[in-house]
């Protein structure tokens, strides 16, 4: 059972308005024109006012400003107008320590011992909470948050054989008080009793490295794999970049969405396209309204 109250009420209306929000954008998606506030509202039998409300709430614009963010283009704009080609945190040797992005994280890799055993002799705790981007899985060992997946597209058995067959050899148990503060803390509750929470990832080398680089991505910016690699040293390794991208462990607390192809394309994303889609918006969104 989802842990609903784990992230305060906040976390909890925030996970109900991106179910509504999901709604929005398959009657966005589907529409030949941008759709009136009016016209939403109706399609999802609400009024007007409290559809505004609701949106506002959850992004910080109004929906006809967002659908400007969900147009097929805006990933190409955002990257014209917004990238980060990571040439600063490149000079300083891509610290993973501080804040990183928008939350309070803190993290460490496994040793290579550790990684090969697979899990093997380590016990992780489970549990299920709401998050903005609806229902999360989210994983940890004694050490911090090793896994995070959104279960919003691919379902919640899904989710959670994607984060088990990480770990393979690890006992699995599930224990959702153990990591409510960390996770309360991830993603900024008002209640987050924490300075940090700590993530603890496994990973190959080189994928740490990947990791290490979109943590010094900054929210309501993108960059493109071809960057990342040139960023750590690599730059005829864009595909393997993409790979490491894509086993990205920790959704969201590593943004992983936030790389785009060269082109502009969204390219792949581990948890869905659309949930990809909602998150650049959302933060371009949330980005502009603070401005």
């Amino acid at each position: 059972m989802n842990d609903l109250a784990s992230l305060s009420s906040t976390g909890s209306e925030q996970g109900y308005h991106f179910t509504i929000m999901r709604r929005a954008i398959d009657l966005i998606d589907a529409a030949e024109e941008p759709l009136s506030l009016e016209e939403l509202a109706a399609l999802m039998q609400m009024s007007p006012a409290h559809f505004q409300r609701l949106f506002s709430r959850w992004v910080g614009v109004s929906p006809k400003r967002y659908q400007q963010y969900l147009m097929l283009g805006q990933a190409k704009n955002m990257l014209r107008d917004n990238a980060t080609t990571l040439s600063a945190a490149h000079e300083v040797g891509l610290s993973g320590t501080g804040r990183l992005h928008d939350l309070f994280l803190r993290w460490e890799a496994m040793s290579p011992g550790d990684y090969a055993r697979q899990g093997a002799g380590l016990t992780i705790c489970w549990g299920w909470f709401e998050s903005p981007f609806g229902s999360a899985l989210v994983t940890g060992t004694e050490k911090g948050i090793c896994g995070l997946a959104l279960a919003a597209e691919v379902g919640e058995e899904a989710a959670m054989e994607d984060l088990r067959g990480r770990w393979p050899k690890a006992r699995f148990v599930e224990d959702p008080v153990m990591l409510r503060p960390w996770v309360q803390t991830a993603f900024g509750a008002q209640d987050g009793s924490l300075e940090k929470a700590p993530l603890y990832l496994i990973g190959a080398p080189f994928q740490i490295k990947v990791w290490e680089a979109l943590l010094n991505i900054p929210s309501g910016h993108v960059t493109t794999y071809s960057d990342i690699a040139n960023a750590i040293g690599a730059p005829k390794a864009v595909r393997a970049v993409g790979t490491a991208v894509g086993r990205n462990p920790v959704s969201w607390l590593i943004p992983c969405h936030r790389a785009l192809r060269k082109s502009g394309a969204l390219g792949g994303y581990h948890w869905g396209l659309p949930v990809k889609r909602t998150m650049l918006a959302f933060e371009a969104a949330r980005a502009e309204a603070e401005a």
